[in-house]
């Protein structure tokens, strides 16, 4: 049973009503548990994609004759995008939640949500997400499943959809455990986080130049984030931040839109077979992991950064 967070000022904790008619074609299991765990702020993304949509077509429409839009990769892109979404919402409910539910349990405080202290949530999350998306560039398990997003080499507003299967099992999750411990009900968490990936559809597009001054030294930019998706040496690693780019600033991860920026892989993995799309990099890991003599070396494969000890059929971001 969810632990339930008294006295919430902020409207909106009934469950939300999902037409599970709509949904018939789900095995049984799956609905069963969608019914019994089902609450509003798991679907916020699932509530955008009408917005989402709209603007992926209007944006195609006006960069029909540039370049901006490949027909292939970007559907790539909506097809890893709608079959992550499945399974990212079936494995919330069997192993995140759960795993987030026993972590409240043991929180170190009750923490009633207010919209202030929703403020300082948020804050907190993005901090989280910067760690998240900093070591999964940096930590090869998790580079794993995030390398998926990075493999399009288009920047539209479609890339921000093409996502990994195996997030969850990768444990992106994890990162934001010290939200729930400290006192933050699961669902809030992840609310916020949902807000956070949001925003951050909107900053994968050529469409915008660059914001005001001040706008571009606060928040994450489509400017700062087409620097993010460069594999130029510049541009590797860099601007980590998901709606604020101050902890960038704050930890030298920032970098600049300067040269023009060429999305993609370094060393790209050529394939529209979804399931590859998927799982080029788990494969190429559990090679290289293979091909050492230790269980010690094997084992580093895992924290070490992506482009450490290559083994010939792997590829780095």
């Amino acid at each position: 049973m969810w632990p339930q967070t008294a006295g919430l000022p902020l409207a909106g904790t009934r469950r939300f009503a999902v037409n599970m008619a709509d949904m018939d074609w789900l095995p049984d299991v799956v609905l069963d548990l969608y019914r019994r765990h089902f609450d509003w702020r798991d679907l916020t993304l699932v509530m955008l994609s009408p917005v989402f949509g709209v603007l992926i077509a209007l944006e195609a429409w006006r960069f029909r004759k540039t370049g901006v839009f490949d027909f292939r990769d970007s559907f790539d892109s909506l097809n890893s995008g709608g079959s992550y979404l499945v399974a990212d919402l079936f494995l919330l409910t069997v192993l995140v939640l759960p795993a987030m539910g026993w972590v409240h349990d043991h929180r170190l405080f009750t923490i009633d949500i207010t919209v202030w202290r929703f403020v300082g949530l948020f804050l907190l999350v993005e901090l989280l997400y910067y760690g998240f998306h900093r070591g999964s560039h940096r930590i090869r398990w998790f580079w794993c499943a995030h390398v998926v997003h990075h493999g399009s080499e288009k920047m539209n507003f479609g890339t921000a959809l093409r996502q990994s299967w195996f997030y969850p099992i990768a444990g992106n999750w994890l990162f934001y455990l010290p939200a729930v411990w400290l006192g933050f009900e699961p669902r809030w968490v992840l609310f916020a986080l949902s807000l956070n990936l949001g925003y951050q559809f909107f900053v994968h597009t050529t469409w915008v130049g660059r914001m005001p001054a001040w706008f571009e030294f606060i928040f994450n930019t489509p400017s700062h984030h087409r620097a993010h998706h460069g594999r130029n040496p510049q541009y590797i690693d860099r601007n980590f931040g998901g709606t604020l780019i101050i902890f960038d600033r704050l930890f030298g991860s920032f970098v600049p839109e300067e040269a023009p920026v060429d999305y993609g892989l370094e060393h790209p993995f050529p394939t529209h077979n979804l399931f590859w799309l998927n799982a080029h990099e788990w494969r190429a890991m559990f090679h290289d992991m293979a091909q050492e003599k230790t269980w010690g070396m094997r084992l580093a494969h895992l924290w070490k950064p992506p482009e450490w000890r290559r083994h010939g059929n792997g590829f780095r971001d």
